[in-house]
């Protein structure tokens, strides 16, 4: 190939990298246009939402609205805001995470390491009940929360999650032990370690990866879950999903755009918080969890 052939070459890859490039640059701008809308209507005075729309940049920069949305807008009857249904997400998500994880793990250090008659079963049954719609469990869901007790409350909201989070988490951990050394459980068996010894000091230590993409997918489906919320939960006890769907619906006369915007946000926060700090983590976990299942 000749000096100018190559020359040639070099240039079209470019081109089309570049080209490439805007494309993704174009998809990137249109994705994020929603979050530019919220975030700059959200400090804006409201007038000059409906005076001047939407897009355009705030000639007044005001945080009044988050500080509406979190402690002084008004929903229902009583003046209140977002943040005790925000404790009331935290208290509810950091249990229900941590048990459904645990159990996960349990279940795949089981499902891989100590195999029984009728293990695949068992796993296939788990495995199915991920992908039953949550409108099917409602109502069985909400007779036995009745049974216990529970109705109504953080503990049958947590309840909840766990039961319908252990599918995916057991998912998660069976895949990743699955080609864990059994040699090393067998030895550890061979010197007197018993089962939960086994669990603590081997193969939990070495889930590292795959715990946090657990994590990173269970916090983030129950922080915004809204259908368990608004059925199993009322009053001071509903979450904030159900708390900023009160917040908009509350609005009487005209609706405060950016108070509704601000509340948006400080309900998504959580959420973007994690995948900012841990994104990275979570991609190099559900490579490894592919890699070793």
């Amino acid at each position: 190939m000749s000096v100018a052939m190559q020359d040639t070459a070099i240039r079209t890859g470019r081109a089309v990298r570049v080209l490439i490039y805007l494309f993704l640059l174009l998809f990137a701008l249109f994705y994020l246009l929603p979050l530019y809308v919220m975030l700059v209507n959200s400090v804006k005075p409201l007038s000059e939402i409906t005076g001047g729309g939407m897009m355009a940049l705030p000639e007044v920069w005001t945080i009044e609205p988050w500080l509406k949305a979190w402690s002084t807008a008004q929903i229902g009857v009583e003046p209140t805001g977002l943040k005790p249904y925000f404790w009331n997400s935290i208290s509810m998500v950091v249990p229900a995470v941590a048990i459904s994880t645990i159990l996960g793990a349990l279940n795949g250090y089981v499902l891989t390491k100590w195999r029984f008659r009728y293990d695949t079963i068992l796993f296939g049954l788990m495995l199915f009940a991920c992908f039953i719609p949550f409108q099917i469990v409602l109502i069985p869901m909400a007779a036995v929360l009745g049974f216990l007790g529970l109705a109504g409350t953080a503990s049958g909201l947590v309840l909840v999650h766990v039961v319908y989070g252990i599918g995916f988490s057991t998912l998660y951990f069976r895949n990743y032990y699955a080609v864990f050394p059994t040699e090393l459980v067998r030895a550890a068996q061979i010197d007197g370690a018993s089962f939960f010894k086994i669990f603590w000091r081997i193969l939990l230590p070495s889930s590292g990866p795959i715990a946090v993409v657990c994590i990173i997918w269970q916090f983030t489906n129950i922080w915004n879950d809204f259908l368990f919320g608004a059925s199993f939960a009322s009053g001071d006890g509903a979450p904030m999903t159900v708390a900023l769907n009160n917040l908009v619906q509350s609005s009487t006369g005209v609706k405060e755009y950016n108070v509704h915007f601000a509340g948006a946000i400080l309900a998504a926060l959580p959420t973007l918080l994690v995948y900012i700090v841990a994104g990275r983590y979570f991609v190099r976990g559900l490579m490894a969890g592919s890699v070793k299942g």
